[in-house]
């Protein structure tokens, strides 16, 4: 624990190397952990990439290997590891992250970039049959059913898009969709491609009741759900695209979660915790593309850069001076505070005190934990405490400060 890193990017998807070319370009001291031996997350798994702006035409591995060569351009520090928890040290500023192995290390700020994986249904089959016919990446398994018959599971973009990418190896692709005939949850452009592709097929109003085979999956049983009729159906495999469960295990109990357990997070990335940030598809959020992952990883990392220059100047200017200091909490755009501060600066002259001031909108984690909900709000600070406060005060209210 004697490393403290400026941040600390928990996953090495688009949202985390995002914020590690951010993070390191900015002089900060960058180290990203990441479980798999490849970086890229689920983008790594993608087979083509057409709506990331500015490339035209790539492969998910051939983008992220971009973003992992940036990275190393900037100097970030890369390390295999299975975070199991994350922690506030006692001084409430450093972060304390917890391996799988046991190591410990330190950081001013922590960006977790954990990302989604694969939705589990759990139909009777699809466990016992994982990695025997059953699969969750098309990327991945596409060539070992060259000529074969598969089922896919979903409707959504991922469902589509992959389907269209398997028909380059497969004989056919019979779709097995929730809603009434011609209703997909992909976008109309990802319609298209399958409804124009003679090797897909579509399975209305059903689903998947369970998966079948000896050694392999050879069939499935398809329940129609407005009859519940089961009809036998065989097939070689089955790929399920049936949405993501975000990674956050490690993060019960620590931060805000929502229902679902993605990272509640706001227009900084900051989550519950103070200096803790979250980025691409392990966020509570709209829209999970690796375009929006790359967004949030750069505007997590100036978030991170600017809260630890904020926390290191309290620290000196505050926390550890020797002689008191008074610290007014106000805004540039306020009339109040500007008219305060000439006041102020005569006052803290005077009286041979040096004046720190705090912006709350960029300092809103101080702000808020001396509960200043007034600006201006002045409060003098003796041996790192608190000694008197004024909170929205008049010019000649001032020398009760001192």
């Amino acid at each position: 624990m004697s490393e403290v890193y400026d941040v600390i990017i928990i996953g090495g998807g688009a949202g985390g190397l995002s914020a590690g070319v951010y993070c390191a370009r900015g002089k900060m001291k960058t180290l990203v952990l990441e479980s798999s031996s490849n970086t890229g997350g689920q983008c790594a798994k993608t087979s083509e990439l057409e709506n990331y702006p500015g490339i035209v035409e790539s492969t998910g591995p051939g983008l992220m290997n971009m973003f992992r060569a940036h990275c190393d351009k900037f100097g970030v520090e890369f390390q295999r590891a299975q975070v199991t928890g994350l922690a506030l040290e006692s001084d409430g500023f450093h972060k304390r992250v917890t391996t799988r192995d046991g190591e410990t290390l330190l950081a001013k700020s922590v960006i977790i970039g954990t990302g989604a994986n694969p939705r589990v249904l759990g139909i009777k089959g699809e466990r016992e049959f994982t990695a025997k016919g059953v699969s969750y990446c098309a990327t991945c398994d596409a060539d070992f059913y060259e000529d074969l018959d598969i089922i896919v599971v979903g409707s959504g973009n991922t469902a589509v898009e992959e389907s269209v990418f398997l028909t380059k190896f497969v004989n056919s692709v019979r779709m097995v969709v929730l809603h009434d005939e011609g209703i997909l949850d992909a976008d109309r452009t990802a319609q298209e491609q399958a409804y124009a592709n003679d090797k897909i097929s579509f399975i209305w109003n059903s689903c998947v009741d369970e998966i079948c085979g000896d050694e392999l999956v050879n069939g499935v049983k398809i329940k129609n759900l407005k009859t519940g009729e089961i009809t036998d159906e065989a097939c070689d495999g089955v790929f399920m695209f049936v949405g993501t469960v975000p990674m956050t295990d490690f993060l019960k109990d620590t931060i805000e979660l929502s229902k679902g357990g993605y990272i509640v997070v706001d227009d900084k990335q900051e989550t519950s915790m103070p200096g803790v940030y979250g980025a691409g598809d392990v966020c509570d959020k709209f829209l999970r593309q690796v375009v929006t992952a790359a967004g949030d990883g750069a505007v997590a990392a100036v978030a991170a850069d600017r809260y630890v220059q904020e926390e290191e100047h309290w620290s000196e200017s505050v926390l550890e001076a020797e002689k008191d200091v008074l610290v007014a909490f106000w805004s540039p755009v306020d009339p109040k505070s500007l008219e305060l501060m000439p006041h102020l600066e005569k006052m803290a002259a005077e009286n041979s005190l040096r004046l720190v001031t705090m912006d709350t909108y960029k300092s809103r984690n101080i702000a808020d934990r001396y509960e200043v909900s007034q600006i201006p709000t002045v409060i003098r600070f003796s041996q790192g405490e608190p000694a008197s406060r004024l909170d929205a005060p008049a010019a000649d209210q001032l020398e009760k400060l001192v």
